[in-house]
């Protein structure tokens, strides 16, 4: 019971810092909002790992670490824009699609799939597709493609490949892999912003915004990680997987957004497809 309610605290929080950041790339740069929010939990992991006095592990696992930043900082990238232009009632359920590419790739190595991943795989594709139809409006012809399905997809794949690059790093210790991780991503977007140059200009409620982002986001980290050791990874890793359900219900009472029927099943169909993968 214990690990449960980790995992869901984990998934609210994911949910809530996704939510957050769709809303405040709306307003301000991305490299912006990535560089604070992930200075923030930099500061945050840090303080855990000296509290924690454990040695560092060996160097090839802070190469894995490493790769899993520059993943993961192209997967939040590309989700805070998609959230910004999209209806994050689509956009988020297709970036949780993302656990299909830890799965291919232990299939890849050898690993076979159960029935219920295979299952999952096929109800997770078709509901990504039918949540990406957009009905077209006025007298425009036939359906669309929804705005954000091609930044939620190319999220998925980022977050993908953190999942499996991250997994790797884990295995030396899971707060030295955070930690190297998060050097990595703000280094990376450290250089992005000298490099593009995008505007920085962030106003006293916003940067308390973009602290919340970081703050939510090494929080669900952190109890997803105690979840793991508590209870079974793979009933821990289905209950954290519904995050993308937070940010929809934040967007529908907040916003007030609404998608059609339709993209509506197929957002559920999707997210029942992760669950099935996760599960498996």
């Amino acid at each position: 019971m214990l690990a449960v309610a980790l995992a869901l605290a984990s998934s609210v929080a994911w949910g809530i810092s996704d939510f957050i950041g769709g809303l405040k790339s709306r307003r301000l740069a991305v490299p912006a909002v990535l560089l604070v929010s992930q200075a923030t939990g930099l500061a945050l992991v840090a303080t855990i790992v000296l509290a924690r006095s454990t040695p560092a592990p060996g160097a090839e696992f802070a190469v894995y670490a490493a790769l899993s930043a520059l993943a993961g900082i192209g997967g939040l990238a590309a989700l805070y824009r998609g959230l910004a232009v999209g209806a994050m009632s689509v956009v988020a359920p297709i970036s949780a699609t993302a656990v299909i590419v830890p799965v291919a790739v232990g299939t890849a190595t050898g690993d076979r799939l159960s029935a219920a991943q295979i299952a999952g795989i096929a109800v997770a594709v078709g509901g990504v597709m039918l949540a990406a139809r957009e009905p077209a409006h006025g007298r425009e012809p036939g359906d669309r493609i929804a705005a954000g399905t091609g930044l939620a997809l190319l999220a998925a794949l980022g977050f993908g490949c953190f999942f499996v690059a991250m997994d790797a790093a884990s295995d030396g210790d899971v707060f030295w892999a955070i930690l190297v991780n998060r050097i990595t991503g703000v280094a990376l977007l450290a250089l992005t912003v000298l490099a593009l140059r995008p505007s920085l200009a962030v106003g006293g409620a916003d940067l308390a915004a973009l602290v919340a982002i970081g703050v939510f986001d090494i929080s669900a980290n952190t109890l997803f990680a105690i979840a793991s050791t508590k209870g079974l990874v793979s009933l821990v890793s289905v209950v954290s997987a519904l995050y993308p359900v937070v940010a929809v219900i934040l967007a529908r009472v907040i916003l007030k957004e609404r998608i059609a029927p339709p993209q509506q099943a197929g957002v559920a169909i999707a997210l029942a497809g992760v669950v099935l993968i996760t599960a498996g």
